[in-house]
Order: structure tokens, then C-alpha cells, then sequence
């Protein structure tokens, strides 16, 4: 069965009937508040879907971003978003994929592209007569958040160090797998290589085995059967480097995808994709068991003066792990964390970056502009590459991975603006 076959009969329908009609999901939905276009994930999803039986949808559907808040806060366990996702891939397959949402889904061949021609390719991303023509011709808002090329790749760093350097001055414990996906591996190489280095700083060896992109953007704009080729050609690739390690990962949305997304909404049960998922841990999750069980050099951190405003994304709430990044970060002395309080950035990968949906996208993301304006307007943290250039885009602060102010506080970097160093 093709995972577009799955989406056609899937189980995850079987759970609508538990639906009750409460509507929490409808008071949580940040899409629903913010635009009369979206009837709401309880009208579109089990609602609708006890009539669609695997036929055509109300267009409707497409309005809405795939955050999982609403299967996250049902009460009954409805698997609301993974409804969705599912209705609206048949939705495609009936009526056609717009080029420009095959286009964006390239993300690794963006970074391909981009990384060799970076100052070139940042500075067109900045001219603003060149993004109103991919607004006309290509279907981008001429405002929407772009990443930065850099000139450099990941693995182009991380070969030319001739790979991984463990701490000499401390205990081996081992060897982990590194899974950096393709922002950490073209656009967010800082928080791949802080991510290697806090490791490695610990007594890791990180193997970083040749892998490609984990077919995230292309499920969420309704390729299945295309990102089912990826996520399975990419947990082969994973397990090349030992079948038995941990595999970490800085891209929380990524590793989600290998945990949740692909199971639940495409239906894999491939041996190899389980096997990877249930070995993948989030950077944070992994740092917060270490220092539950007393195994993180605490005194090794220096004081950093912060007040910080954090943002989980909707991708790492889903995957039910907690909010491990606030212990992480509170554990560095003179560090609070401020939790941003607010549902959803409006990114959502791709969907914000459309221009039929980039205002929807701003106005769900407003409340948290505001909140990080007024808490820290110059720093702020969140676990995934999207949602952070959704972030800066929208507050001018400089938005990290929760594991480059670990870096900073073990003395690898300098601290950065919006925070000091103690004494």
C-alpha cells in the first residue's frame, strides 16, 4: 500500500468517532482565530471526513497549517491533524499540486544551490524588486522569512575538521549518531556544529553518517508517496552508522517526522523507520535525562545573565516529550526562562511562506512578536529552524537552539547579545 492509499483508508479516520463535539480543539486552533477562511479543524476533520470516505474535500482544508494543537489538546484522542493531513494529500492527488508548493519542498537541493552562491543569493533574497517577482511568478510572499545561505555546509565543516574531536580531558562515553536534517545542514549550521561540540565537549564521539532530507515538507503539502521515498531512503542511511546508538538531532521538526509524523500520517511501519524513530532523540530531551541523572558537568558552566523568552514549537509539542529545553536552559546559573505562552509562531513550515496564507501566518504569530518584544527583544529560543526565521522575521531578535547557549555557557562561544557573562 502507497501512503497516498493509507491517507485514502486510514485507521487514523476509525478515531473520529470518538469525536463529542467539545470544540476545545476549535478554541485552541491559532488558524481559526486568526482568519474566517478556516472553519476549524473539528468542521474540516472529523466532522467532514465522516462524509468524504476517500472522495474530494472542501478547499477549506488547505487553510489549515498541520500544527497538531488540536490533536495534542483532545480530550478523546482524536487524531485530528493526522485526519487532515491525510484528507487534504487526496485532496491534491484528485486536484493537482501547485508548482510552487513542489518547489519548496526541495529543501535539500535549496541548500545545494544556495550554499556555493551564498553572498550572492543573500543579497538577491534581500532586494525587494526580486522577491515580488517569486511572489508573481512562484507563489512566495515578497515578505516572507527566507534563510540565510551559508558558505559553508555542515558536513562540509565537519570533514574538514577530519570528524569528531572527543573531549580528551574527560571519560569516553562513546559513540551517538548525529542527525542535523537539512536546515542544520545548509541554513542552521551553528546550531549543528554547537550541537557537535557540547557532545564532543562531553566525552561523545559523534559519527555523522551521509544522509539526505527526511521528506517533512513535502508530507505536510500532501507528496506523500514522494516523502515516503525520502524518509525511508533517509533511516537506511541513519542506520549505516550502527544499528544500536542513539541518533540525536537539533531539528526538532525533523525529528518528529522520523518519530511521528511519517507512522501516523503515512502509515510506514517499515522495520528500518521504526527502528529509527524509536532511537531519536531531541537535543534537549537528551541533555535533560544527563542532568537528571547527575551525568552533566554542571560545574562546568559558567553564569549567564538572561531573562530568555522560549517558543516550543508545535512540531516538538506533538511528539509528547515535555519541555526538557527549560530545565536545560535553567540549569545554566543566572539564566530564567520565560515560556512564551502562545500556541503557534504561524510558520508551520511552508505555510507561511506562501502568499495566499503569509497574512494568516503573521497574525497567528503576532501575540508571540509581542511577547518576546517585551521580555527580551533582542534574544530569544526555540527548538526548529523554520519557526526561528519566522521569529527574527518578525521581533529583529536573534532566535538560537536552546543548545548554543548550553555552548556559550560551557565557554565554546562567546555569549550572545540579549545576555552577559557573570563577573
Amino acid at each position: 500500500m502507497t501512503a497516498l492509499e493509507h491517507a485514502q483508508g486510514s485507521l487514523a479516520r476509525a478515531s473520529l468517532d470518538s469525536c463529542v463535539k467539545c470544540t476545545i480543539c476549535e478554541t485552541q486552533c491559532p488558524v481559526t482565530r486568526a482568519t474566517p477562511l478556516f472553519p476549524g479543524p473539528k468542521y474540516v476533520g472529523p466532522q467532514a471526513e465522516r462524509l468524504r470516505d476517500g472522495k474530494n474535500v472542501d478547499y477549506s482544508l488547505d487553510y489549515c497549517s498541520g500544527c497538531a494543537i488540536c490533536t495534542t489538546v483532545c480530550p478523546q484522542g482524536v487524531k485530528i491533524a493526522e485526519i487532515n493531513g491525510q484528507a487534504r494529500a487526496v485532496m491534491k492527488a484528485q486536484n493537482g499540486v501547485p508548482l510552487r508548493d513542489r518547489l519548496i519542498t526541495q529543501t535539500e537541493l535549496e541548500g545545494k544551490l544556495l550554499t556555493p552562491l551564498a553572498p550572492i543569493a543573500n543579497w538577491a533574497l534581500g532586494v525587494k524588486p526580486v522577491r515580488k517577482v517569486m511572489q508573481a511568478v512562484v507563489g512566495v510572499h515578497a515578505d516572507a522569512p527566507m534563510p540565510k545561505a551559508q558558505p559553508q555546509s555542515f558536513m562540509s565543516w565537519f570533514k574538514k575538521r577530519g570528524g569528531s574531536k572527543p573531549n580528551p580531558n574527560v571519560k569516553s562515553r562513546g559513540p551517538l549518531v548525529f542527525f542535523h536534517g537539512c536546515a542544520g545542514g545548509y541554513f542552521e549550521v551553528s546550531t549543528s556544529k554547537a550541537t557537535v561540540e557540547v557532545l564532543e565537549h562531553l566525552g561523545y564521539e559523534v559519527i555523522v553518517p551521509k544522509q539526505g532530507c527526511c521528506g517533512l515538507a513535502m508530507q505536510s503539502n500532501g507528496l506523500l508517496d514522494s516523502a515516503a521515498k525520502l524518509v525511508r531512503k533517509l533511516s537506511n542511511q541513519l542506520r549505516e552508522a550502527d544499528r544500536d546508538l542513539t541518533i540525536i538531532s537539533s531539528s526538532g521538526s525533523c525529528a518528529g517526522m522520523l518519530r511521528h509524523e511519517a507512522h501516523e500520517i503515512m502509515g510506514l511501519e517499515d522495520p528500518e523507520l521504526m527502528d529509527v524513530g524509536s532511537r531519536m532523540v531531541e537535543t534537549s530531551e537528551f541533555l535533560a535525562e544527563l542532568i537528571q541523572d547527575g551525568e552533566f558537568p554542571v560545574e562546568d558552566l559558567r553564569a549567564i545573565n538572561t531573562s530568555i523568552p522560549y517558543h516550543q514549537p508545535c512540531q516538538v509539542k506533538s511528539q509528547g516529550i515535555g519541555k526538557p529545553a527549560i530545565e536545560v536552559m535553567e540549569t545554566i546559573p543566572g539564566v530564567t526562562v520565560v515560556e512564551s505562552g502562545q500556541p503557534c509562531c504561524g510558520i508551520a513550515g511552508t505555510y507561511g511562506l506562501k502568499k495566499e496564507k503569509f497574512d494568516i501566518a503573521q497574525r497567528v504569530g503576532k501575540p508571540l512578536f509581542d511577547m518576546i518584544q517585551a521580555t527580551n527583544p533582542k534574544l530569544a529560543t526555540c527548538e526548529t529552524e523554520t519557526c526561528r526565521w519566522q521569529i527574527r522575521k518578525g521581533t529583529n531578535a536573534e532566535v538560537i537552539h536552546p543548545i548554543e547557549l548550553v555552548h556559550a555557557a560551557l565557554g565554546l562561544s562567546s555569549v550572545p547579545e540579549g545576555a552577559s557573562v557573570s563577573g
